[in-house]
């Protein structure tokens, strides 16, 4: 195998399908990257059994070819070459040569054949949406999906199609977040399935926001999103998911209008006396026009308050300071609906335009008596 390359080309690949290299594996193969060399140009793919991705790139092939190689080692060679044109060729014994530049390294790499092959996806349904719109929803709802393993199904966002509009929903057992938009189109009327986390957050870094579309593509075990010429491929986790649409409350005696912004600040202000030790709630009074965040911890004592439109009759809620801000800042809009039932009942955050484009639930914590 023999190519050249530019360096920002090579850089982009091998970062890009080095998320799914396996650190650590009792197969070798998997800590490694697939590089194959074919007469339109160069693939690389990372592979960890659980989720594989592979991307291609044009490079002038001299001789086509395969071998495997580090990714960790592969990935800081090539981060740490002068930028200019990267030459990579390996021998029948699978030593891989690198230069660019005064730069030269010789590593040993391993026989291609010694790599397993990623699942192959039958035939399934298919989803076309923008880079744009898919990684701002799970930007803005993947702060909710659980990293407890003893429920591997919520380690997973839902992925729901119906009627053409895409509804994603990550809950870890303290909160809920929700987004919903419309796709570029669907050939089916209804789908639902379960992606992991860790593979969402990829297909997150792989979307840069290009003018290509992604195309979700929906098989039975497996889910494929294909990003231009990057496609990654993941297995669905298989499970009973919250039922949301019960879950959440729909009726509100109390809705108040709030600025996302001022409500930020205001409980990331009371926050700074906060520690990981003590994880103190912040105590939060809903009044006439105004909402007043309070903290005591050993640290000492901190107060603020921001302008809300309604009245919440003094009612007080408890909330874990991490889980409100992470819903605040994730919020896609600027004015929030403040939905309450009462001192012990979920917060619910919705749009102030009374779409259903985004819901963020919130439990309450349980405070002590003053």
């Amino acid at each position: 195998m023999r190519f050249t390359c530019e360096k920002y080309l090579l850089s982009l690949a091998v970062s890009t399908a080095g998320r799914a290299a396996a650190s650590k594996s009792p197969v070798s193969a998997l800590e490694g990257l697939l590089l194959e060399a074919g007469e339109t140009g160069v693939r690389i793919t990372g592979f960890d059994l659980k989720k594989g991705i592979y991307t291609s790139f044009a490079a002038d092939v001299a001789e086509p070819g395969s071998v495997v190689i580090s990714a960790r080692l592969f990935g800081e060679i090539v981060r740490k070459l002068p930028d200019g044109i990267v030459s990579v060729d390996s021998d029948t014994y699978n030593t891989v040569h690198i230069t660019c530049g005064n730069a030269d390294y010789k590593v040993a790499g391993t026989p291609s054949e010694d790599y397993p092959e990623l699942p192959a996806m039958d035939h399934g349904s298919s989803i076309v949406l923008s880079q744009e719109t898919l990684s701002g929803m799970i930007s803005q709802t993947g702060f909710a999906i659980s990293t407890n393993e003893s429920r591997p199904v919520y380690t997973g966002a839902l992925l729901e199609v119906e009627g053409g509009v895409l509804t994603m929903v990550a809950v870890d057992g303290y909160r809920l977040a929700l987004r919903r938009e419309q796709v570029d189109s669907c050939d089916v009327e209804a789908v639902r399935f379960i992606v992991p986390g860790s593979a969402l957050s990829d297909v997150e870094k792989i979307c840069m926001n290009g003018e290509e579309k992604v195309t979700v593509t929906v098989g039975s075990k497996h889910v494929c999103f294909s990003v231009g010429d990057t496609v990654l491929i993941s297995r669905r986790l298989e499970g009973d998911f919250l039922n949301y649409r019960k879950t959440v409350p729909f009726e509100f005696p109390v809705q108040l209008k709030a600025n996302k912004s001022d409500l930020m600040r205001c409980a990331e202000r009371v926050s700074l006396i906060i520690d990981d030790r003590t994880k103190n709630p912040l105590r939060c009074t809903f009044g006439d026009g105004r909402l007043t965040v309070e903290c005591s911890t050993p640290v000492g004592r901190a107060e603020d308050s921001c302008e809300m439109e309604g009245n919440g009759g003094d009612m007080v809620i408890g909330f874990n300071n991490s889980y409100l801000t992470d819903a605040l800042k994730a919020a896609p809009e600027e004015n929030l609906i403040v939905n309450l039932i009462s001192s012990s009942s979920p917060c619910v955050l919705t749009p102030e335009d009374g779409s259903e484009k985004f819901l963020y639930m919130i439990l309450p914590v349980r405070l002590r008596a003053e």
